[in-house]
């Protein structure tokens, strides 16, 4: 493995998405990166934010298109970890997300967010998507991704989920449930959130709680109107296959302009 892979593997998420024991999934996650790729290539070369860039692995694959760029994270441990993995990286930088409101407005051509909405309680998501619209251009785009966690694609995560938790890793054996009548109802919940979210606490390094959703519940066509209060939604792709479409898909994207 060379050494920037093995910088890459020593992730959180990317030695269990990316670098892990089930093909499926790591075929899966590795669709999501390449999709994000694409979708922010027009932007090529203008300052990127991953906003909620986790363990810091797109801004690391990205780095040759978007050479000046920055990730915010809300976990202190991450942005620390980051920094120590990537800080060789000229030209990226990791923030923790309050530090974001020091930044001037319009500093990014291009704003990623990828899998961060769904785990944001209604106000959080809402900040997120302010601050996202300060920080971008007026000629800018914003690509944001979600689960797509509704009708067949929820059918097959959560039995896919159940087999991981026997074989795969334990985190996975921690996976939220449906009751029959819950489950029933995000098989078709249109534009609806019709089943409750749990809202789950824990608490930083620094002590500061951080209190979020899992995927129950979540629904992307909720989520679309949401980012269409602030935004307009030029594009909706899918992965990992978006010919397929919602039906058949994993992630739901949408690719935005201020309004």
């Amino acid at each position: 493995m060379r050494s920037d892979d093995r910088d890459l593997a020593a992730g959180t998420y990317a030695s269990k998405q990316l670098f892990g024991g089930c093909s499926i999934l790591s075929w899966s996650h590795r669709r999501r990166f390449e999709t994000a790729l694409e979708l922010v290539a027009p932007g090529g070369g203008r300052p990127l934010l991953d906003y909620g860039c986790g363990d810091g692995t797109f801004l690391a694959l990205a780095h040759e298109r978007f050479p000046n760029s920055v990730g915010l994270e809300v976990d202190p441990g991450l942005v620390r970890t980051c920094t120590a993995r990537f800080g060789h990286l000229k030209g990226v930088r990791f923030l923790l997300a309050d530090e974001a409101d020091a930044l001037p407005a319009a500093s990014f051509g291009t704003v990623l967010c990828t899998e961060v909405l769904e785990h944001c309680l209604p106000d959080a998501a809402d900040a997120a998507l302010a601050r996202m619209r300060r920080l971008v251009m007026p000629d800018g785009r914003v690509v944001i991704s979600v689960p797509v966690e509704t009708g067949l694609p929820l059918v097959v995560k959560q039995a896919a989920r159940a087999v991981a938790a026997r074989r795969v890793s334990s985190d996975y054996r921690h996976r939220e449930r449906y009751g029959f009548g819950e489950f029933l109802r995000m098989l078709a919940p249109g534009d609806r959130q019709p089943v409750e979210r749990p809202v789950y606490e824990t608490a930083f390094e620094t002590g500061v709680p951080n209190r979020y959703h899992g995927h129950k519940g979540f629904n992307w066509r909720a989520m679309r109107h949401r980012v269409a209060e602030r935004f307009h939604v030029t594009e909706t792709h899918f992965s990992p296959v978006s010919a397929l479409g919602p039906q058949f898909a994993s992630q739901a994207w949408f690719v935005c302009v201020p309004r």
